[in-house]
């Protein structure tokens, strides 16, 4: 994801800031769905993970994944 687009997206619920999840939070939140994501953007608390799918975030909260 370009570093400028991840510089002004946010969580929608929280407006927290997101940033690109590491391998070992995608592998958390992939431990819970029966498709598993390559990519994610983590909020800042690291409580919830949204997925990027075809290369879109989905920024909708019923999408993020609780991940505390």
């Amino acid at each position: 994801m370009e570093k400028e687009l991840l510089e002004v997206l946010c969580c929608p619920a929280t407006r927290q800031p997101l940033r690109m999840a590491s391998p070992a939070e995608l592998a958390l939140a992939n431990a819970r769905l029966a498709e598993p994501i390559t990519e994610g953007l983590l909020r800042e608390d690291g409580g919830v993970l949204y997925p990027i799918r075809n290369g879109i975030p989905l920024l909708v909260p019923a999408e993020g994944l609780t991940l505390t």
